[in-house]
């Protein structure tokens, strides 16, 4: 979906912008967020021409949805261009499967999210040169020389370490190499990776972009039609594309998103000011923090500061005793619901973590609550 930004008016909050996000234009007796779109094909007399032909291809509800995102991505830009997918894995697989080639040499960060590796060994299987370096410190600098593509984790997951995007665009850029920033933790009120660069902004939407639980979903967001052509490609051949009624959810978990998302950043700083002064938490990350590593760069270039805190406890065993003590926060995997979510990270396995690590995601309720529960659970699971 090819689309310039909605005009609301100069000084458009975020707020603003969300609930009013990709509307189609007002018509008397219509709906002003029109019902998903349930169809195969169209009528389609003569030749093949308009917008909607056969539903693999493009959908009135993906159209306002991809609209939407675009809006919030990159607002007041012309020529962008969002592409929805039915998961963030699928988002991520078709910029890397179709910008990339055998001989092709691709960055990833050796510290995000644990179905990179996979992706590591279906890229080297198809004659890709992968390399690999962490995300804290801008360590992927120093093994981008050559690339065709760098890919950016900021904040990491579940790590939460943060890079620079301008620097490491502006470097990519010198080199001839494309970069594109998986903007799932922050969301495009957290940061706006094509105004730091970025030729993609990459995200799954299951997460706080949409912040119930109840759907999987993913997009691509670019300016430039020529990169996103083969992106659109990919996502015909392989048929990867999201069901009307999650894209018609999405779009109408958007109106509330800057609400979830302040709520949401504000608890998850409560909850790690809270943690600072327990002596069994060692390894406290969180963005916002002003002594965390990732501070300083994070200011820089996040509006907001996410959901997601991480710590780690003495052992798995106590680790385990505190997902159990919780009364307020489910031990569910995924992150940025409205319900407070936390697990114990290496049960999964593919996270260079510690047994005792936890990711926490803060949800939207009462920051009280939400503390007294943790501190409970804290000293009721203490050995």
């Amino acid at each position: 979906m090819t689309s310039g930004s909605a005009d609301f008016g100069a000084g458009s909050g975020d707020g603003t912008r969300a609930v009013r996000a990709g509307l189609p234009e007002p018509v008397k007796n219509e709906p002003t967020l029109p019902g998903p779109v349930f169809a195969a094909h169209f009528h389609l007399p003569g030749d093949p021409t308009g917008p909607y032909t056969y539903g693999r291809d493009e959908n009135p509800t993906w159209t306002l949805l991809e609209r939407a995102i675009g809006e919030l991505e990159a607002p007041g830009q012309d020529g962008v261009e969002t592409l929805a997918f039915p998961s963030g894995m699928a988002a991520i697989s078709a910029v890397l499967f179709s910008q990339l080639r055998a001989g092709d040499i691709v960055v990833l960060p050796d510290d995000g999210y644990q179905v990179l590796p996979l992706v590591r060994e279906q890229l080297t299987a198809y004659g890709i040169e992968v390399r690999t370096a962490p995300t804290g410190g801008d360590a992927q600098l120093e093994v981008l020389d050559g690339a065709k593509l760098l890919w950016i984790e900021t904040p990491s997951n579940p790590g939460l370490d943060v890079c620079d995007v301008r620097r490491l665009a502006e470097a990519a850029r010198a080199r001839g190499a494309l970069v594109a920033v998986d903007n799932t933790l922050a969301t495009p009120l957290g940061q706006r990776p094509l105004e730091l660069g970025a030729d993609f902004s990459v995200a799954s939407g299951t997460k706080m972009l949409t912040g119930h639980g109840d759907i999987l979903l993913g997009y691509v967001t670019a300016r430039d039609a020529s990169l996103m052509a083969p992106v659109r490609r990919w996502r015909k051949i392989v048929g990867a594309i999201p069901g009307p009624m999650e894209a018609w959810l999405a779009h109408r978990s958007l109106a509330t998103l800057q609400l979830r998302a302040d709520r949401q950043s504000a608890n998850a700083l409560t909850i790690a000011e809270a943690l600072r002064g327990r002596p069994e938490v060692t390894g406290l990350r969180y963005p916002g923090l002003p002594d965390d590593p990732s501070y300083k760069i994070a200011s820089q270039q996040m509006r907001r500061f996410g959901c997601v805190v991480s710590f780690t406890l003495p052992t798995r065993a106590r680790a385990d005793r505190f997902l159990d003590a919780l009364l307020l926060v489910d031990d569910a995997t995924s992150f940025g619901g409205v319900r407070s979510t936390a697990e114990r990270r290496g049960r999964w396995g593919g996270d260079a973590v510690a047994e005792g690590f936890i990711r926490f995601s803060a949800g939207a309720e009462d920051p009280e609550d939400l503390v007294a529960d943790v501190l409970r659970a804290l000293d009721e699971s203490a050995d």
